[in-house]
């Protein structure tokens, strides 16, 4: 099964030094959805555009998503379906319900939805990421049903922690796809 990627970043864009910026680079299957703002989200927004990108599918594809964006294919997952939608990568989930971590300006994206996702997921934490307690990513993987990986201390999983191509990523990439493949045969 040749996977799509569809790289999806948090609040503020990923910048050029960030993983997400390298992948889309590498992998020639991958597309990147543009919101109109990244500075000041609203929800209903990036799910409209969400929805557009997904529309637009014509193959198997795996969400990509980074901080904010993680609760971004939460909300989507909840409401949505597409044949396309195979699995989703989730690093670095910011906790949208917590005023301590997270910027005022998500609020809107709260509250974390919590079910079992429909399809194939992985999510990625570090140990010193200050947008969510470490112990509220296991909690999220457990509700959704995502296999947990840890990191070790990698900060946000951002551009400030200089991993280019990020190869651990995307070893944990190639998981994922053997996990999709078990998942629909």
């Amino acid at each position: 099964m040749e996977t799509k990627l569809l790289i999806l970043p948090g609040l503020g864009n990923s910048g050029e030094k960030h993983w997400q910026t390298f992948w889309h680079k590498k992998f020639e299957t991958s597309s990147r959805i543009i919101h109109d703002n990244w500075d000041e989200p609203i929800l209903e927004e990036w799910l409209s555009r969400l929805n557009e990108e997904i529309d637009k599918l014509d193959s198997p594809t795996i969400l990509v998503a980074h901080s904010l964006a993680v609760s971004l294919v939460l909300h989507w997952a909840q409401n949505v379906s597409s044949k396309n939608v195979v699995g989703a990568l989730l690093v670095a989930p910011a906790d949208v319900d917590s005023p301590k971590h997270t910027p005022e300006c998500i609020r809107n994206f709260s509250p974390m939805p919590l079910f079992q996702l429909p399809f194939p997921s992985i999510l990625v934490a570090s140990e010193n990421d200050p947008y969510a307690s470490f112990e509220r990513k296991e909690y999220f993987a457990k509700i959704w049903g995502s296999d947990f990986v840890n990191v070790g201390q990698k900060g946000h999983i951002n551009s400030d922690s200089d991993l280019k191509y990020w190869e651990e990523g995307q070893e944990i990439l190639e998981q994922l796809i053997v996990k999709i493949k078990a998942f629909y045969k």
